[in-house]
Parts: C-alpha cells; sequence; structure tokens
C-alpha cells in the first residue's frame, strides 16, 4: 500500500468535475432502462460504448452481460466494482428519468454504483493518457448481484481477480446524509439465504380436515414456529434472523388446497452459526409439519457471506476521503443484516467496502433500499467517483 502522497490526487477533483455532467446523464439514462440481473443487456452495452470511446478494451463477460475493463500497466491491479442490475420493485420516484419499465427499479443504486464507477474509469483513462498512472487499475461492472448467489461467483469463475491484489467497492446509503462516507473494519454485513419450503397433500373439503392433511394450518404453524424454534437451536448473539417474505396456498374458502409454500431470508452475522441453520431448517421443517401428515420439500439457497473488511483497505479508504473531502466526512458505520455478494470477492483477495451517503442535504429521513421510494441524491455520485478513483491512486 502507497501512502505517500501522489502528484496527480489533485488533478482528481478537476477531472470528475470535468465528467459529473455526463456521468450523472448516463445515471439517469440507466435509472429509466433497468435490467434484472443476467438481463443487463442495455446496460452492459451503454457502458462498453462509453469506455471504448474514451479509448479503453472493455471485455464483456461470457454470461453475456457485465464487463471487465483494464486501464494503465502493472505486475499487480487494484480492481474497483460496481454492480448493474436492478430490482423487481415498482418506481415510485416522481422525476423525469423515472423506470419506464413496469415493476423493475434501481430501488437498490446501483444505477449510482455503476455511474460512480464509470466516472472512476474516465477520470482514469485520462489520466493514464496524460502518463499519469503509474499502475493498473481493472474495473469490475458485475451482473446480477440481487440474484442469489450473487454474480460475483460468475466474474470470479470468468477470471476477474487474476492479478488483483485489492478491491474495492461502494454501496449507498440513505441513513447517511450525501458527503458523509462510512467505513468500518470486519464484517459490514451479514450472511444471506433464500429459504423455500413447499407442503403438500391430497386436499379436502373444510368441513371434514379430520379426513385429510390440513395443509394451511400446517403452512401457518410452520411460519410461525419455525423462527422461534430456529432461534432456541442457534447461539442468540449470532443474531439470526428468519423473515417470511411471500406465503401461498388455495383458492377457494371451503377446499383444503393440496399445496402450499412459503418463501423467506434466513441472515446471520455469525458465519459458523450461518452454517448450520442450513442444516437445521430442513429437519426443524420436517418436525414442525409431521403432526399434520403433509409432505414437507425443504430448499435452502445459499446466498453470500459477510463482507469482511480489510483493516489495510479501509485505512485506504480512509485517507482518500480525508484528503479529497476532508476528515469530517467520515462516518462510523454499523453491521447491518443485508447481504451483499461483493463478499464472494473478499473470499480471494483483500478489500474493504464504504457506505456511501446518498440522503439529500437537510432531508431528516430518506426512504430506504429496496423500496418504492428510494431517491438517492445525485450529488452523491461525483463524491463516489473521486473516492474510488482516489483509492486506486492511493493501494
Amino acid at each position: 500500500m502507497t501512502t505517500s502522497h501522489h502528484p496527480a490526487h489533485a488533478d482528481v477533483k478537476w477531472r470528475v468535475a470535468q465528467v459529473r455532467e455526463e456521468v450523472v446523464a448516463v445515471r439517469r439514462d440507466l435509472h429509466a432502462h433497468p435490467e434484472l440481473g443476467w438481463h443487463e443487456v442495455r446496460t452492459t452495452e451503454v457502458l462498453r460504448q462509453r469506455l471504448t470511446a474514451a479509448g479503453l478494451s472493455p471485455q464483456v463477460l461470457p454470461t453475456g452481460t457485465g464487463l471487465i475493463c483494464d486501464i494503465g500497466s502493472g505486475d499487480t491491479c487494484v480492481a474497483l466494482r460496481a454492480d448493474i442490475d436492478a430490482l423487481p420493485v415498482p418506481d415510485a420516484v416522481d422525476a423525469p428519468w423515472r423506470s419506464g419499465i413496469e415493476g423493475v427499479a434501481h430501488a437498490c443504486g446501483h444505477d449510482v454504483h455503476t455511474a460512480a464507477l464509470l466516472g472512476a474509469g474516465l477520470v482514469l483513462a485520462g489520466m493514464a493518457a496524460d502518463g499519469l498512472l503509474d499502475r493498473r487499475v481493472r474495473l469490475i461492472f458485475q451482473p446480477a448481484e440481487e440474484v442469489m448467489p450473487g454474480g460475483a461467483l460468475g466474474v470470479i469463475a470468468a477470471g476477474g481477480l487474476e492479478g488483483v491484489h485489492r478491491i474495492y467497492g461502494l454501496h449507498c446509503d440513505p441513513r447517511l446524509e450525501v458527503g458523509q462516507i462510512g467505513l468500518r473494519v470486519g464484517a459490514l454485513t451479514a450472511a444471506a439465504d433464500r429459504i423455500l419450503v413447499r407442503l403438500n397433500g391430497p386436499g379436502g373439503h373444510t368441513s371434514r380436515p379430520h379426513l385429510t392433511a390440513d395443509l394451511v394450518y400446517a403452512l401457518a404453524t410452520l411460519v410461525t414456529e419455525l423462527p422461534a424454534a430456529l432461534s432456541r437451536r442457534v447461539d442468540p448473539r449470532a443474531g439470526m434472523s428468519l423473515v417470511w417474505g411471500r406465503i401461498t396456498s388455495g383458492s377457494a374458502a371451503n377446499a383444503i388446497p393440496a399445496r402450499g409454500e412459503v418463501e423467506g431470508t434466513l441472515r446471520c452475522l455469525d458465519v459458523s452459526a450461518w452454517r448450520l441453520a442450513a442444516e437445521l431448517i430442513p429437519t426443524l421443517a420436517a418436525q414442525l409439519a409431521a403432526p399434520y401428515e403433509v409432505e414437507v420439500d425443504t430448499e435452502v439457497t445459499h446466498g453470500v457471506p459477510p463482507v469482511m473488511n480489510d483493516a489495510a483497505a479501509i485505512e485506504v479508504f480512509k485517507t482518500a476521503v480525508e484528503r479529497t473531502m476532508g476528515s469530517g466526512a467520515v462516518a462510523a458505520t454499523d453491521q447491518s443484516l443485508g447481504g451483499e455478494d461483493f463478499a464472494w470477492y473478499l473470499e480471494h483477495v483483500p478489500g474493504a467496502m464504504a457506505r456511501l451517503g446518498v440522503r439529500p442535504a437537510g432531508v431528516e429521513t430518506a426512504a430506504d433500499l429496496h423500496t418504492p421510494g428510494f431517491n438517492p441524491s445525485e450529488d452523491a455520485i461525483a463524491l463516489g467517483i473521486t473516492l474510488l478513483a482516489t483509492s486506486a491512486l492511493l493501494d
């Protein structure tokens, strides 16, 4: 890690100012045309064309969406990553660039992440062209962060981390006001899995539940009792949370259905407890449903481990913030129960993720991530560009 003053640092903010307006326009374009994980074809092409126009040679990933682009040269490489996919969430933001795709929106701020990384790439490409970049920087525009277990695994399989010695990323945080950067050494997020339990029975008439398997009652028991049972089998210090998001069964008031299912997420702060839960959940589900004589099929789809921020990488982020935004911009941040597939990269190389404050200035509370009203301040984009580009130069 290089901590001495790089002669190009003072140049970064000037270069950010030159690309800011264009990058904000790209963000608005991506917001108006959101694409779900593994379907980011248009998004990928927008990025490919702009990076190519900057004299770079972006390579589309083998999956067909997302891309990798190296800038400069050197034996080692610093990687900067952004996720490019949207969510199946409606857009309630009243803006000219509101999503034009029904039921799909950038409700997690990936359009901001992508714009910030594109801007950083343009800044670094300009510096390379002027002979001011003395290292190799890899831009990773990753697809399918929202699809468990995450598109990061595809990037890694495609050799995206070959030669990389450290990796950096950022994530929008509406709890922090724009101008604040949240930093934390160690665990930043939680492990996250998808849980799906299907019940099957013969079906029957609601007047004769004793002659069949009361599947809806069994399903209700499972929904309420499985989280409670799990909490008594795992160390409470693990911070485990099983929350259901969908339950489906039946179509008539007087008919006991033959099928039903419930789906949710399991989140955990502790890796050991997370692995234990994957074994416990199918067993507990079968035990809870056993008295009702229904068939139980449980799927636990492993999502991601916690993001574990490297201390040296956080120090690079901290120095970058202090030199470009001032020491007052550094904010403490807590570990969350959210999942983030950036964690897969950190299983292979050290690195860190920062939280980018996006709550508009003067606003006391802002709509949360993954909600239709999420509306990050675009002032955060220039700060994200500055943070990523400066960190790449400091590492």
